[in-house]
């Protein structure tokens, strides 16, 4: 644990700890600033991360609970290092280990959530693949929206994505995912006569 925080209690260090997981509200994800267009913060980033895990879980019929976990803690250590992107590792070292040891240090979560952290970095077990394919495909659903909405290198982009994925349920997510327009799930959803007309549906629509 850093220095000055040793003597603060479990109950203050979990406070610490969430004020800590708040910051990933106000983190940026960098790799926008490439793209030209399209931005969230790591929070953003981390919720659907968490709900993508659950899906592809439960398309392998894996531990659902596990690759949730890993998901979603897997950028924690990014409320202290930043979201470096691709990019950034070129010339820059993120000592994410450290971070994430410092932040659980003394909250009680040690033994909870870093086992997590190594079992998603070792990228072994089927569910650790499942969480990292949840992160690109995250990713990919961005590219896909921002492909939509105009950006031409958004398509390229994509190509590089894709072929991060380690699952065949992250890839047969991914091309669904490809070939489907952001809007469809709610512009296609009321009859054309909802759209032309601003009027409520039928009872039986």
């Amino acid at each position: 644990m850093m220095k000055n925080l040793k003597n603060r209690d479990k109950m203050t260090r979990l406070a610490d700890f969430l004020f800590e997981v708040g910051m990933l509200r106000k983190t940026p994800r960098t790799g926008y600033q490439f793209l030209g267009s399209g931005s969230e913060s790591v929070a953003d980033h981390s919720y659907r991360v968490a709900v993508l895990g659950y899906v592809l879980a439960d398309m392998a019929d894996a531990d659902m609970a596990r690759t949730v976990f890993m998901c979603l803690f897997h950028d924690l250590h990014e409320a202290r290092t930043g979201d470096f992107n691709y990019v950034n590792r070129i010339y820059n070292r993120s000592y994410r280990d450290k971070a994430l040891r410092h932040t659980l240090d003394g909250t009680g979560l040690e033994d909870k959530i870093y086992p997590h952290w190594e079992e998603l970095e070792d990228a072994e077990t089927i569910e650790a693949k499942l969480a990292q394919d949840a992160d690109q495909l995250d990713f990919i659903l961005n590219l896909k929206e921002e492909q939509d909405m105009g950006n031409p290198y958004a398509a390229k982009w994509l190509e590089s994505a894709l072929k991060r994925l380690r699952t065949e349920e992250g890839q047969k997510l991914a091309d669904k995912i490809a070939e489907t327009d952001h809007k469809d799930w709610w512009y296609l959803g009321p009859p054309p006569s909802w759209w032309e007309n601003k009027n409520g549906l039928d009872d039986d629509d």
